[in-house]
């Protein structure tokens, strides 16, 4: 009896906890974060086992965030780091508004753009030049650390699929 009270009162804590995650704001932003209800199932021989975490999604709402790093593009200013940020537009990028409004053109067409070039991929040996670039921080709720080059086509297209977030190489 007294066991049973135990579980029956440990049952009741882990749906209180559970009902409090859901209602109250998270603690922590990170998207990685995982909710621990402390909940625990019974098995039929009556051993205790804790259930595993539950993660939680990533937190849509939260801006975009970048860090975009470019060298060697040939273009007068656009070597350097920026911030961007979105939702709403802002950072030291210098088309932070269209850099958004592309990745969020991305977004609503079920899109990638930080994907790297499939293995296997047949790729034209076109040279686009010696520019680099290298993004990292948070879309869509998601970790981003993608790296970028013009040393053959399918890597100049998947420039181009970026660009204003990327400057244009194009003359």
């Amino acid at each position: 009896m007294l066991r049973r009270l135990v579980l029956t009162a440990a049952a009741s804590v882990a749906a209180s906890a559970a009902l409090l995650g859901a209602v109250a704001p998270a603690a922590s932003a990170d998207a990685s974060a995982r909710a621990d209800t402390g909940a625990f199932t019974e098995s039929a021989s009556g051993t205790l086992t804790r259930l595993a975490p539950v993660p939680l999604p990533p937190a849509e709402d939260a801006p975009d965030e970048f860090t975009v790093t470019v060298a060697d593009s040939g273009l007068r200013g656009a070597d350097g780091t920026y911030r961007l940020k979105c939702r709403p537009a802002g950072g030291t990028h210098q088309q932070a508004r269209a850099a958004c409004d592309r990745l969020a053109q991305l977004a609503s067409e079920k899109k990638d753009p930080f994907a790297p070039v499939a293995k296997g991929t047949q790729c034209t040996m076109l040279y686009g030049g010696d520019a680099t670039a290298r993004i990292t921080g948070t879309w869509q709720g998601h970790a981003v650390d993608a790296t970028f080059n013009r040393k053959n086509g399918c890597e100049i297209a998947r420039w181009q699929t970026l660009e204003p977030v990327l400057p244009s190489t194009r003359a």
